[in-house]
């Protein structure tokens, strides 16, 4: 079983923000975080899920996913993306990143579990902490999908 504890955040919504993963599985420990110059909270609650699938070198693995975002656990456990997708994403946000996810969930036998945030639980914590300083470490990424969607947007 391969673990995969996730957190994002953002200083503003949108704002700079950064996300926060550790995975683990025996005797194997990782962390990976990111920031970028402007994004969302949901936007990095799902990158962090997305960065932790894909650091997973093999197919076909058992993964639980520890996520504080209702957001991404009830996209996936209550099967809305899937509805998503099938309508184009019409009005809906991250369609990038949702594809993005999409393309390496279906390569894992992938389970989620939805942990309470800021309630003391160790690996929640830290991957808060990850994500809150990865999106403070200049320069910035630049989530190119996002400021492209929001520049569209304020032309009409």
């Amino acid at each position: 079983m391969i673990e995969i504890y996730t957190d994002g955040a953002s200083s503003g919504n949108p704002g700079p923000g950064g996300y926060g993963v550790i995975l683990k599985s025996g005797t194997h420990y990782k962390e990976i975080a990111e920031g970028f110059r402007l994004t969302t909270n949901n936007r990095m609650e799902l990158m962090a899920v997305c960065k932790g699938l894909e650091a997973i070198k093999a197919q076909n693995q058992e993964v639980m996913v520890y996520s504080d975002s209702k957001y991404v656990i009830d996209s996936v456990e209550k099967k809305w993306v899937f509805g998503w997708v099938k309508k184009g994403f019409e009005g809906k946000k991250n369609k990038d990143l949702w594809l993005r996810f999409l393309a390496v969930y279906k390569n894992q036998n992938v389970k989620f579990t939805w942990v309470k945030g800021h309630n003391g639980h160790i690996e929640n914590e830290r991957c808060d902490e990850l994500a809150v300083a990865a999106g403070k470490i200049k320069p910035l990424a630049v989530d190119v999908a996002f400021e492209n969607e929001r520049k569209k947007a304020s032309i009409f």
